[in-house]
């Protein structure tokens, strides 16, 4: 409400490029639906949602929902034999909770004793970068740090991808 809109739009357009996590709140409905892609749904009496999409989508969803539960109750009060309603009109799918397999058991097991590895050698590599003056080093430091933090935030993603089935 405070920010005019040439600051929103910078505003906007930072966050977009912006490569990290960012949590927001906020009633601007548009704002909202640019820069979201996960919605954790306050539904009262201290329930939380999560769901994959951003907020018009969650209506959408929210709607094909209520019907499908209008529909199922005017069928069981009409006939007893049981319908099926499949959603095609929008591309939401709501995942059902699945177990990891015996391979990602083990790769989520790796994964949790290589990241504080990987993070330990970013640290003794930053200050050993403090601590040289000779240019080929800072180089050769300066190339592994990037090549470990690019390999710290695929493996991270790829834990935070197993630990949403544990």
């Amino acid at each position: 409400n405070d920010l005019d809109l040439p600051t929103l739009a910078v505003l906007e357009q930072f966050l977009v490029d912006y490569p990290g996590c960012v949590m927001i709140v906020s009633h601007d409905r548009y704002f909202m639906d640019r820069l979201v892609d996960h919605l954790f749904v306050f539904e009262g009496d201290g329930v939380v949602s999560d769901f994959p999409g951003n907020y018009t989508q969650y209506r959408l969803w929210q709607k094909e929902e209520e019907k499908k539960q209008q529909t199922s109750t005017n069928n069981t009060q009409s006939s007893s034999s049981a319908a099926t309603i499949i959603n095609t009109s929008n591309n939401i799918t709501v995942t059902t909770k699945r177990k990891l397999t015996f391979n990602e058991k083990r790769e989520f097991e790796q994964l949790e004793k290589q990241l504080p590895a990987l993070e330990k050698e970013k640290a003794e590599l930053a200050e050993a970068l403090t601590q040289t003056s000779n240019y080929e080093a800072i180089s050769k430091i300066s190339d592994r740090l990037t090549a470990i933090a690019t390999e710290l935030e695929t493996k991270e993603m790829r834990w935070l991808e197993l630990s949403e089935f544990l």
